[in-house]
C-alpha cells in the first residue's frame, strides 16, 4: 500500500506539462554519473549517451531526466562529477538554456529535493580547468513528479523515477547510503553488487512493478518510470507501465520517446559496420503506438 499512497502522492504535487501530437519528449533515467573512476558504471557509455543527447536536442525533443542522473550515494561531492563529465553537463546545459531540460530526482540523488542544495551545486560549480566558477544549470527546479496531460484528449501520463514505497530507497533512503558510501561501493569497484538493489534482486523488483501495476489499476492511469534498471514496454492487452531502462547496461542505453502522437522504447548502442568501423546507432526495441492506445480511463 505504501507504494500506492507514495505514487498518490507524487501525482498530487506533479509539475504539470501539457503536451500535443506535435510535442517530442525523451525519457532516460538511472545515468548514475558517478566521479570518473573505477566504480562509476556511466563512463563506459558516456560516448552513447553524448551522441544521443546530441540527436535529442538538434531534432527538438526535450530531455526528462527520469532520476538517478548522478550518483550522489557513492560520491557526495557534486564538484568532482562535474569536472569529471563536463562535456555532458555542457550538453544538459544547452537543453536547459533553451528551456527543453525537465529533471527529477530519485533514491540516489535524493538531495536535489532541497532548493538550496541545487542551487549551490548545480547553478554554478568550480571549473577545475579554468580555476574559476562557472555557470551550470542556473535556476533548474528538480521535482519528484512530471505529469504529461494532453491538451486535446485529456489522457494524462504520470512520470516518476520509481523508487517511491521501495522501503530500502525510499523512507530508508538514509541508511542504505551510508551501507552504500562507507561499504558497498568499494565492493562496486571490485565488480560486487549490493544484492538489496531492485536492479539484481529479481524478487524485489518483481514485487516493485507489482506496486506499479496495483496503482495504474487504480487510477486508471499511464506511467512511466525507471529505478529497476528493466525496460518495460506494455503487450497487447497489459496495464499501461512503461519503463526506460537505464544507461549502465554493458555498451547501450535505453529510453523512451514521444513524438508525433506516438511511444516507442528506443536502445542507443555501439555496433561495427561491415568494416569493421564501430559505429551508434538508435535501434526501436518496441513500438511506436499511438499514445492514445494506453488511454484507460
Amino acid at each position: 500500500m505504501q507504494t500506492v499512497q507514495r505514487l498518490t502522492g507524487a501525482y498530487k504535487n506533479a509539475r504539470v506539462e501539457y503536451f500535443s501530437s506535435k510535442s517530442k519528449y525523451i525519457f532516460i533515467s538511472d545515468c548514475h554519473r558517478g566521479n570518473g573512476g573505477l566504480s562509476d558504471e556511466f563512463s563506459k557509455n558516456k560516448n552513447i549517451y553524448l551522441h544521443a543527447l546530441d540527436y535529442y536536442y538538434e531534432n527538438g525533443f526535450v530531455y526528462v531526466e527520469l532520476g538517478d542522473g548522478d550518483e550522489l550515494w557513492e560520491h557526495p561531492h557534486y564538484r568532482h562529477i562535474i569536472n569529471a563529465h563536463y562535456d555532458v553537463f555542457y550538453s544538459l546545459k544547452k537543453f536547459h538554456d533553451s528551456k527543453r531540460l525537465i529533471m527529477l530526482y530519485g533514491n540516489h540523488n535524493m538531495y536535489l529535493n532541497d532548493p538550496s542544495y541545487v542551487e549551490k551545486n548545480l547553478f554554478t560549480y568550480y571549473n577545475e580547468f579554468l580555476d574559476m566558477k562557472v555557470d551550470c544549470l542556473k535556476g533548474i527546479e528538480p521535482c519528484e513528479a512530471l505529469l504529461l496531460r494532453n491538451k486535446e484528449t485529456g489522457q494524462e501520463i504520470l512520470t516518476v523515477h520509481g523508487h517511491q514505497g521501495d522501503f530500502t530507497n525510499d523512507q530508508f533512503w538514509k541508511f542504505s547510503m551510508l551501507s552504500l558510501r562507507f561499504f558497498w561501493r568499494y565492493m562496486h569497484a571490485l565488480g560486487l553488487t549490493n544484492p538489496a538493489s531492485p536492479v539484481t534482486n529479481l524478487g524485489k523488483r518483481h514485487k516493485i512493478e507489482k506496486n506499479f501495476s496495483k496503482w495504474i489499476e487504480k487510477n486508471r492511469m499511464m506511467l512511466i518510470c525507471g529505478h529497476t534498471h528493466r525496460i518495460k514496454y506494455p503487450k497487447n492487452n497489459e496495464l499501461p507501465y512503461f519503463n526506460t531502462g537505464g544507461c549502465i547496461s554493458p555498451a547501450s542505453i535505453t529510453g523512451i520517446e514521444i513524438t508525433g502522437g506516438f511511444i516507442q522504447l528506443v536502445r542507443w548502442r555501439t555496433t561495427a559496420n561491415e568494416d569493421g568501423v564501430l559505429q551508434i546507432q538508435k535501434q526501436v526495441l518496441r513500438g511506436p503506438d499511438p499514445i492514445e492506445k494506453f488511454d484507460i480511463r
